[in-house]
């Protein structure tokens, strides 16, 4: 695997959508890739940081703002 293929399938591998191969790759690579390691991390922290926004004042995000938001991220390449 290399940095472009985790990158297309770090959404499903957060969501644990991944099949134990191709999941046994992505982690492989993450054993030997600092970067995306870090890219990961960020990815991470951000769906974090949108989740709380999303918990602490849902009032203020509009329904379909963050379901384009989420489609966003799980479609882009």
């Amino acid at each position: 695997m290399d940095c472009q293929d985790l990158v297309e399938l770090i959404t499903a591998y957060l969501d644990d959508a991944l099949d134990e191969p191709t999941r046994r790759r992505f982690d492989e690579h993450l054993a030997e890739c600092d970067p995306c390691v870090a890219y990961v991390e960020q990815f991470k922290t951000t769906v974090g940081s949108l989740a709380s926004l999303h918990t602490d004042a849902p009032q203020q995000l509009n329904p379909d703002f963050t379901l384009r938001l989420l489609s966003a991220f799980r479609d882009w390449k």
